[in-house]
């Protein structure tokens, strides 16, 4: 360990973190980050989820470090008005090339196959992520409604409900899913947590659409897309590379 303090003996910030995680985990970052930036980025977060080695190297391979960097996320005012921090708990792209996905799959299949491989999900989306249930039953009137899936986020300490879309962002999902965490605040949330937060899971997104939806939406939710592979590392390089000139521009 005391290999890698020599390394950061400069950065009186990063020296004393490169404590909290493993060595491997250490030889990892050192290896594989580009940038100090990104360095600090993954010894942060090793810190913060507890990554093991297989962990580490999978946030590695799905390019996290860039995803975050790059993402143009979208949150309805109430979620940042409930949840000041719940930016840096979501994101606006999630990959999950683990569900290994045939070509044309319905969302019952999608549900499924998250919830065969529900450890790499939690993974993906966070570890202050638990599951709470799948088609999760909410009644309203004389009348049941399912949510996909049911979470509960400790650090927000709120219910966290997912509804899974294999189309494109449509506004009108959003009526759905104010419906669903009226619900849950109503009878299912407990005095001590706090409100729900939706998160509609859309195979893809048109962003313009996604601001027009969320500018006065009442409902504190988010929309996020998925991928079912990898990204092309040199796509979103070449994101990356915009989104720095674009920041040294605005300095």
């Amino acid at each position: 360990m005391k290999q890698f303090y020599e390394l950061y003996k400069d950065d009186l910030f990063l020296s004393p973190l490169v404590r909290e995680i493993s060595w491997t985990n250490n030889l990892i970052i050192i290896s594989r980050s580009k940038t100090k930036e990104e360095r600090e980025f993954y010894i942060k977060f090793s810190i913060k989820e507890k990554l093991s080695k297989r962990e580490l190297e999978r946030h590695y391979n799905s390019n996290l470090f860039s995803r975050v960097l790059v993402s143009n996320e979208k949150l309805s005012p109430l979620v940042r008005e409930l949840h000041p921090n719940a930016n840096s708990m979501f994101k606006d792209e999630y990959v999950l090339d683990f569900l290994s996905l045939p070509t044309n799959f319905s969302e019952k299949t999608l549900r499924k196959a998250i919830l065969n491989n529900l450890k790499q999900f939690i993974l993906e989306f966070g570890k202050d992520f638990t599951f709470v249930g799948e088609e999760y039953r909410v009644q309203v009137g004389m009348k049941d409604f399912y949510i996909d899936l049911l979470f509960f986020h400790r650090e927000l300490q709120c219910l966290v409900a997912i509804d899974l879309k294999v189309t494109d962002f449509k506004p009108e999902y959003l009526g759905k899913m104010e419906f669903y965490l009226e619900a849950l605040d109503r009878d299912v949330k407990k005095s001590h947590e706090k409100s729900s937060v939706g998160i509609v899971l859309c195979k893809s997104k048109d962003e313009e659409i996604v601001e027009y939806a969320l500018s006065r939406s009442a409902s504190p939710t988010l929309v996020s897309k998925y991928e079912t592979e990898l990204f092309d590392k040199r796509l979103l390089e070449n994101k990356l590379d915009e989104f720095f000139k674009l920041a040294n521009k605005e300095k």
